[in-house]
């Protein structure tokens, strides 16, 4: 607490010296309950599940002066209770989550540099994950152009472990160095079309201890179609490239469908296919598609059974879905139920081909705007596993999967200025 309140009184102390014509600070205190049962995967067999209370604090500072613009967010993630009431130490600390200086040389061209958040489209190959706790955020130079009907950001990342004096091996993140390209033309009211193209290298050593370096790519169209009724997209991404000496061979496609039936009631279904590897296939290939940095919560069932830190290099999924959402004064609610099914054949080491349905989730969530900077949000999800559900994942299909939290966020302004 004490660094922070420091920061703030350099902060302000400086907008006297540089004749700062905005400044403004936030706050967000977001604690989440969660009971889990079998979230993530099927509970195993003998275990019973848990619940417990995570949070997050965050504190954005945002400044402006002419063309020139800062933010720096300082957040602290924790589970209540793994720091003693007696300690007079947080191990988890304070991070920084974002530290980016952007500068506009024109009404259109900009550049910024720093931790920022890479966010794209629906957020399913780049995005914040912003459920997790710790979010996420790059160290990147970015180059932007906006115009009124199209958009074009490029940039990269280049990763160290430290300030070395030897060529080192890089350990702290996925990615060695990263580079991208994404263009979005809003053809009209209605309709546009985004182009991302992502460039990701991985580090590894080879056989004699050497460091290497290999080159994945990510690419393909992200469309939508939006009116006062229909609220739709479609993707296709491809993966190509080379991953620790493999080739990899892999692609996505999907596509979502919404109908406002009502002003308060809409409808919608969608699928999505994710390749995969058959559990039988010897060869080398990585045909598993990563959605790398995507933000996968929002995507595949909120239980977080793919894509999550986990299911990767696996049998791939196809995701069929309905969604529904009803919305009455300062109340939302959805409910969302999966069907799951591998993408690839799942068979066993016997060699007997399994079913490829792996099991049904129902998601249930609701919102509630409590005040201005208030708001509470819960849900109950449950899963109805099969017998190839527990070859893929282990544990136990018959017995009860589910999972249920509750999460408040408060969000105030606590300091806004200008000049």
């Amino acid at each position: 607490m004490k660094q922070i309140k420091t920061i703030i009184l350099l902060l302000l102390g400086s907008t006297a010296l540089l004749q700062a014509q905005e400044l403004d600070a936030n706050l967000q205190i977001r604690p989440r309950f969660e009971y889990r049962n079998g979230y993530k995967t099927l509970l195993p067999y003998g275990q019973e599940g848990t619940s417990q209370i995570s949070q997050r604090s965050r504190l954005n500072f945002n400044f402006k002066q002419d063309d020139l613009i800062l933010k720096l967010t300082l957040q602290n993630t924790r589970t209540w209770g793994d720091v003693a009431p007696t300690a007079v130490a947080d191990k988890n600390g304070v991070a920084v989550f974002e530290a980016w200086a952007q500068y506009n040389f024109t009404e259109k061209w900009s550049a910024r540099m720093g931790r920022q958040v890479l966010s794209y489209d629906n957020q399913r190959i780049l995005g914040e994950q912003d459920w997790g706790q710790q979010a996420q955020s790059h160290d990147a130079l970015t180059v932007s152009f906006h115009s009124e009907k199209q958009k074009l950001d490029f940039g990269g990342a280049y990763n160290s472990t430290a300030e070395n004096v030897i060529q080192t091996p890089y350990t702290v993140a996925s990615y060695k160095t990263l580079q991208y390209a994404w263009y979005h033309n809003q053809f009209n009211t209605d309709l546009g079309l985004s182009f991302l193209l992502l460039n990701t290298g991985y580090e590894y050593a080879n056989a004699d201890a050497k460091l290497l370096v290999d080159y994945k790519q990510t690419f393909g169209p992200y469309l939508t179609y939006k009116n006062s009724k229909i609220d739709s997209n479609f993707w296709f991404y491809g993966q190509t490239g080379k991953s620790t000496d493999k080739e990899v061979s892999a692609w996505n496609a999907a596509g979502n469908f919404n109908y406002a039936i009502t002003e308060s009631f809409k409808a919608g279904l969608g699928y999505e296919f994710l390749s995969g590897k058959a559990t039988n296939d010897g060869s080398t290939v990585i045909k598993s598609f990563n959605p790398i940095f995507g933000t996968n919560h929002g995507f595949n069932g909120y239980m977080d059974y793919f894509y999550v830190g986990n299911h990767l290099n696996s049998v791939g999924l196809q995701d069929a879905f309905i969604k529904l959402n009803y919305n009455v004064n300062k109340w939302q609610f959805a409910l969302i139920p999966h069907a799951f099914l591998a993408a690839a054949d799942v068979v066993t080491p016997l060699n007997e081909k399994l079913d490829s349905y792996l099991g049904t989730e129902i998601d249930a969530t609701f919102g509630y705007n409590f005040k201005k900077d208030i708001t509470v949000s819960g849900g109950y999800s449950q899963m109805f596993g099969s017998s190839t559900m527990e070859f893929i994942k282990n544990g136990d299909a018959n017995h009860t999967n589910n999972w249920a939290w509750l999460m408040i966020s408060v969000n105030p302004r606590i300091f806004s200025w200008k000049k």
